[in-house]
């Protein structure tokens, strides 16, 4: 099975951004979202953002996950 997390991006440089995922900061690739900015929440999957979610359904889901213990 395979898990794609909400992340928000905090800062991009060139085609990696710098994302941060219940406190914590890790990279990822911009390559398969090329739209994607700042401040934006995004499917985090393999190190790569792969779609754009909004802001309600993102913490929702982070909630969700926090709640079963992932």
């Amino acid at each position: 099975m395979c898990l794609g997390i909400p992340a928000k991006i905090v800062k991009i440089n060139g085609s990696i951004a710098d994302v941060e995922i219940g406190g914590i900061e890790r990279k990822a690739s911009l390559d398969l979202l090329k739209e994607a900015k700042v401040d934006d929440y995004v499917i985090l999957h393999a190190g790569f953002a792969i779609q754009k979610l909004d802001e309600e359904e993102a913490k929702e889901t982070l909630r969700l996950l926090e709640e079963i213990g992932i």
